[in-house]
């Protein structure tokens, strides 16, 4: 669980505990962070995660824990009263009202004179880009238009928290590119506290400081991006950053796994350890290599192949089930075909072993 952030004063910030039961599912989040940190809430479909971020809207009605904002309670706070900002996925705009007027909205619910609001809608529209869109309404827009208004709409209450749903889900691959650099440019200016629910690694490795990953209703793992990238602790977030992840029991440079094989590696470990691999690091032969330098050698066979980028990515199921990335011109020739069979090597130097 999430304990205070380094940093972080007395009072400012998020601190919540976030539980909401539904039946058979129970959520039970703690989450913590200062101002001027992004937040990144990462897990598998209904892991919670949505969930968490209507409770801390307050969409949800929170079935314990606390939820506290700068120091101020808001568990009984109604939506409408919080100093929070929402984007949704599919953006939820006004479609009867022009950007500048859905933009607008927000400043006048807080008690803004009409010609105040328009004026902050204008300079909010103006830093996303769309100053010349300020008179379009929502169905004219592209969905990279739709979300930078939808961004400055929640922007312009000059919310304590700013909520993004799965802000990028609904545009295309090149809008989303434009897109992402362009959030990232204004979550980096941005004073307080923003939490980001996504499923895609990218985004919440783009987007965050920090990574909370969210696995049935509980926090698995969390920390910098680059850390549970480099330590994954769960098969989920192994598949999300691309690493093969098994766990064992090390002596020395060798590592047997709970299930399967054993592994050399060049980390001298003792006790319960977790064992990583890229893709990237397999090498395969069709028939078992003599003078192959690598220490981890297994015999496997092809369950299937897709491609990954400009990868042939093969799933390896024998010894030890794998993943293996290949060019299509190595694929060509070693003749990847489901169920053929192969030999698996992997040098100990490129895998990595950590404390479980």
């Amino acid at each position: 669980m999430a304990g205070p952030v380094a940093g972080q004063t007395h009072g400012e910030g998020l601190d919540a505990r976030i539980v909401v039961e539904r039946g058979s599912f129970r959520l039970d989040l703690a989450l913590a962070a200062a101002p001027g940190d992004v937040v990144a809430l990462l897990g598998p479909n209904g892991a919670g995660k949505t969930t968490a971020l209507r409770a801390l809207a307050g969409l949800v009605p929170l079935s314990g824990g606390h939820l506290r904002l700068d120091g101020v309670a808001l568990d009984r706070t109604p939506p409408e009263s919080r100093p929070v900002g929402v984007v949704f996925q599919d953006y939820l705009l006004f479609p009867h009202l022009t950007a500048l007027e859905n933009v607008a909205f927000g400043p006048r619910c807080q008690g803004a004179s009409r010609a105040r609001a328009r004026e902050i809608a204008a300079t909010w529209l103006e830093h996303m880009g769309l100053a010349d869109l300020a008179g379009v309404k929502p169905r004219r827009l592209s969905g990279g238009q739709a979300q930078r208004v939808a961004l400055a709409r929640a922007l312009a209450v000059r919310p304590r928290l700013l909520l993004l749903d799965e802000p990028l889900a609904a545009l295309d691959a090149r809008t989303r590119l434009e897109v992402r650099a362009a959030l990232r440019r204004h979550l980096a200016g941005f004073e307080a506290v923003a939490v980001l629910v996504t499923h895609d690694p990218l985004d919440a490795m783009v987007l965050a400081d920090r990574l909370v990953v969210v696995e049935h209703g509980r926090v698995v793992q969390e920390g910098r991006p680059r850390d549970i990238a480099r330590r994954p602790r769960t098969d989920y977030i192994a598949q999300l950053v691309g690493l093969n992840l098994y766990r064992g029991t090390a002596d020395g440079h060798t590592v047997r796994l709970d299930a399967g094989p054993a592994i050399t590696t060049t980390e001298d470990l003792s006790g319960p350890v977790f064992v990583a691999f890229p893709p990237s690091a397999v090498t395969l032969y069709r028939d078992r290599p003599s003078g192959s330098s690598a220490r981890n050698l297994w015999r496997c066979e092809v369950t299937g192949f897709e491609t990954h980028g400009d990868q042939i990515r093969a799933e390896l199921t024998g010894e030890l089930p794998l993943a293996a990335d290949l060019t299509t011109v190595a694929a060509a020739e070693l003749g990847l075909t489901p169920g053929a069979p192969f030999w698996a090597a992997v040098k100990a130097v490129q895998t990595h072993a950590y404390p479980a």
